[in-house]
């Protein structure tokens, strides 16, 4: 039986787990989330009731097992030879808080710009390692690029104009890549809110 993803189209988290199903080449069963509404069959295998969550051989609910457990399958690309776990930690850690803290300031109570240049300084020293490589540890694109840009992308959406802006060429050339690329066109597709009972909604290639 294909896998079966519950997802999200704009999480983050949901984005880099269909990159690497997409590239891996494996085709799956998509069923498209409101979280508002999380079908019952989701919740029946992962209680907590986030997205995203893979339905294999065994239940995946972490973006980033969902990762590994692609490129398991498959790695065309290598991915798995540029891990850079180090750098992943710090997006999904600090720099997940601020971009949060930041973007969500009414809810939090942060201080907006504060919170801005904490996840600012952050993206100055991508920029940095950008500067004489394609990608984040060389000249082709590792697990980290995948796992990372989504959140750059969340991070520039909160004020565009204000990111743009700012003088970091070579991680906006980064971001604009991972973004023009086919692959993200192509998991971006928009769907209709999965019920039971729809269709199959299949995505990726076997």
């Amino acid at each position: 039986m294909a896998p079966i993803l519950y997802s999200f189209r704009r999480c983050p988290y949901a984005m880099r787990a269909r990159m690497a199903l997409w590239t891996a080449g494996i085709r799956w069963q998509h069923r498209e989330v409101v979280l508002r509404d999380k079908p019952a069959a989701m919740l029946e295998i992962s209680p907590k009731g986030t997205v995203p969550v893979l339905q294999a051989e065994a239940v995946i609910d972490e973006s980033l097992e969902i990762m590994r457990w692609s490129l398991r399958q498959s790695d065309p690309q290598g991915w798995m030879e540029r891990a850079g776990e180090a750098l992943i930690a710090h997006c999904d850690g600090p720099f997940k808080l601020a971009l949060d803290r930041y973007k969500y300031d009414t809810r939090y109570g942060s201080d907006r710009e504060a919170e801005r240049e904490l996840g600012a300084s952050w993206l100055r020293e991508l920029d940095a390692s950008l500067k004489n490589d394609l990608f984040l540890l060389g000249d082709s694109p590792g697990l980290c690029d995948v796992a990372i840009f989504p959140f750059v992308r969340q991070f520039a959406n909160a004020d565009r104009g204000w990111f743009d802006a700012q003088d970091w060429p070579d991680l906006a050339r980064w971001l604009k890549g991972w973004l023009d690329s086919p692959s993200f066109a192509a998991i971006m597709a928009k769907h209709a809110q999965w019920q039971p009972g729809d269709p199959v909604t299949w995505m990726g290639e076997s």
